[in-house]
């Protein structure tokens, strides 16, 4: 007889919550419950910057087996955001104290490596040496190892999902990028910094990560895993077919801010919306700092990802393909003009 499991999710409504929720609910011997703080069906409603709400939300909630920890804040700096992620785990993890809890999965990155601070040893492994602080995923890691029964710390790269309203979806902001584009009659321009045309990337597919989430959760124990889909590209490669998709021209990239050239668009993504039945308010679809952030790495951005087929994880995405699917799905939930 199987051992029920029940899971908690933090960030059940964000870009890798909801995907890693909807895989747990199609496998069987599973209880899911979702958190965030905007709550929702089959969620709770929690802020979990306060002790005692998280700790009365929990109250109902001790048969909690896996906690798997999506959750974040935004802060204007690095240092600013150790302070606010780091205690929304922890109450968390104190809020479950004394409940049936066997094992937390930390969702982390490349941030451990210094990714997002410049050029970084690539590929990265887990086993690489650390980088001066402030770091919050390095934090709640330590704070894991030293109060969790059991834990696993996932490092995916960017990840590619449909969900909307995120501040952290890239295959979203191309897709808007492209369908304005397309709407002003010009061709798809690369805008990122000279050189992120032709560095290396990865990216790690959402339905991917989930799947390596709940083995790392159910078949390990206290291990690092970077988690990508498997290949590498360069956006001078991929970047023309993705234009092809949207059926677009290309030329030559021209470097601007999308924050900044994207502030006025408002009124014609409600035009937009007008003409092509869009189901989507522009804010819902706005993503523009991450898609700056992501096109201004000018340096390669990548991680050994053996440590997990090592361990017994083999699955692969193809990335373009993975674009292509999100942008099918985006067309068909009438998220952008379906032609």
């Amino acid at each position: 007889m199987t051992t029920p499991r029940k899971a908690l999710v933090a960030g059940a409504n964000g870009i890798i919550g909801r995907s890693l929720t909807d895989h747990l609910r199609t496998l069987d011997g599973w209880d899911v419950l979702g958190l965030s703080r905007r709550g929702g069906p089959g969620s709770l409603a929690v802020d979990l910057l306060d002790p005692a709400a998280t700790r009365a939300a929990l109250a109902d909630h001790r048969d909690v087996t896996h906690l798997f920890y999506a959750a974040y804040q935004d802060r204007p700096t690095w240092a600013e955001l150790v302070a606010p992620n780091l205690a929304m785990l922890e109450n968390l993890v104190d809020g479950l104290e004394g409940s049936s809890l066997q094992h937390v999965s930390l969702m982390q990155g490349y941030k451990v490596y210094g990714a997002h601070l410049g050029p970084f040893k690539t590929p990265a492994r887990e086993s690489d040496a650390g980088h001066l602080p402030p770091e919050f995923n390095v934090d709640q890691q330590q704070f894991l190892e030293r109060r969790s029964p059991g834990w696993s710390a996932i490092r995916p790269s960017v990840v590619g999902g449909s969900t909307l309203g995120n501040p952290m979806n890239l295959a979203l902001v191309i897709a808007v990028y492209a369908s304005i584009s397309k709407e002003l009659g010009l061709p798809l321009r690369f805008p990122g910094k000279p050189g992120a045309y032709d560095s290396l990337f990865e990216m790690t597919d959402a339905g991917l990560l989930a799947q390596a989430t709940v083995w790392a959760a159910t078949s390990t124990r206290n291990e690092a895993y970077n988690i990508a889909n498997g290949d590498l590209f360069r956006w001078r490669e991929l970047w023309p077919k993705l234009a092809a998709y949207f059926e677009l021209d290309t030329a030559p990239p021209l470097p601007l801010s999308l924050t900044t050239v994207m502030a006025d668009k408002e009124p014609l993504w409600s035009r937009m919306s007008a003409k092509y039945d869009l189901k989507a308010s522009y804010r819902d679809v706005s993503a523009w700092p991450f898609g700056d952030f992501v096109f201004s790495w000018d340096y390669d951005m990548f991680a050994d990802t053996s440590k997990a087929r090592r361990a017994g994880f083999h699955s692969y995405v193809d990335t373009e393909k993975m674009f292509y699917r999100l942008f099918d799905e985006f067309r068909r939930d009438g998220v952008i003009p379906a032609r």
